[in-house]
C-alpha cells in the first residue's frame, strides 16, 4: 500500500468515525489531486479550468454523499477514482463531447457503458428485483443502487428506518438465494 493510499485511507476512516478535522484534510487532499486530474483530462478535449472546477465540486459532493458505501476493508483510492472517472464520463456525455475530440486512451471509457454486457446486466437486475415485494425493491434501489441514506430512503418510501434496513437485509438475502441456490447432497 502506497504512502498516499495509507494517508488517504486513514483520513477517510477517521472522517467516517466522526473526526471532522481529518475529513476536512481528506477533502483538501482530494481537491488538489482531482483538480489536477480533471484539468489534464479536460485540456486534452479542449475544455477549460472552470469545467474542471465544476467537476471537482460534483465529485467531492458525490464522495461526501456516498461515503457510507466505502468499505474500510478495501483500498480507498480505487473507490475514489471510480467516482471521479464516472463523473468525468458522465460530464463528457452530457456535454455532447465528440468522440473525435477524446484521446484514444479515453474513448473506451466513454463507450464502455453502452456495451451489451451492461445492458444485459441491467435487464437481469430488473428481472431479479421484480421478484421482490415493492417495498423491498424500493429500499434496495434507494440505498444500495442510488446511494441514499437509510433516513432518506425511509422518507421517500414512507417506511420507518428499521423497516428499510429489514427490507434491504431480507431482499438481498432473497436475491442471493436466487442467484446462488444451495446445492443439497
Amino acid at each position: 500500500m502506497s504512502t498516499n493510499e495509507q494517508e488517504l485511507k486513514a483520513l477517510m476512516t477517521a472522517g467516517l468515525d466522526g473526526d471532522a478535522a481529518a475529513y476536512r484534510m481528506l477533502l483538501e487532499r482530494l481537491s488538489q489531486h482531482l483538480r489536477s486530474y480533471y484539468r489534464g483530462r479536460l485540456s486534452r478535449v479542449g475544455r477549460g479550468d472552470f469545467e474542471a472546477e465544476d467537476l471537482l465540486q460534483e465529485t467531492l459532493l458525490a464522495i461526501h454523499t456516498r461515503r457510507h458505501t466505502y468499505d474500510r476493508a478495501e483500498f480507498f483510492t480505487p473507490w475514489m477514482h471510480a467516482i471521479a472517472r464516472y463523473k468525468l464520463i458522465d460530464y463528457l456525455r452530457h456535454t455532447n463531447s465528440s468522440y473525435r475530440d477524446v484521446p484514444l486512451e479515453d474513448a473506451g471509457e466513454l463507450t464502455s457503458h453502452a456495451d451489451h454486457d451492461g445492458v444485459e446486466s441491467s435487464i437481469d437486475l430488473r428481472r431479479l428485483m421484480a421478484r421482490l415485494p415493492v417495498k423491498m425493491q424500493q429500499a434496495i434501489k434507494y440505498v444500495k443502487l442510488d446511494g441514499l441514506s437509510v433516513a432518506e430512503a425511509a422518507r421517500r418510501s414512507g417506511m420507518t428506518e428499521s423497516a428499510v434496513k429489514i427490507s434491504i437485509h431480507r431482499g438481498l438475502k432473497a436475491l442471493s438465494a436466487v442467484i446462488r441456490p444451495e446445492h443439497k447432497t
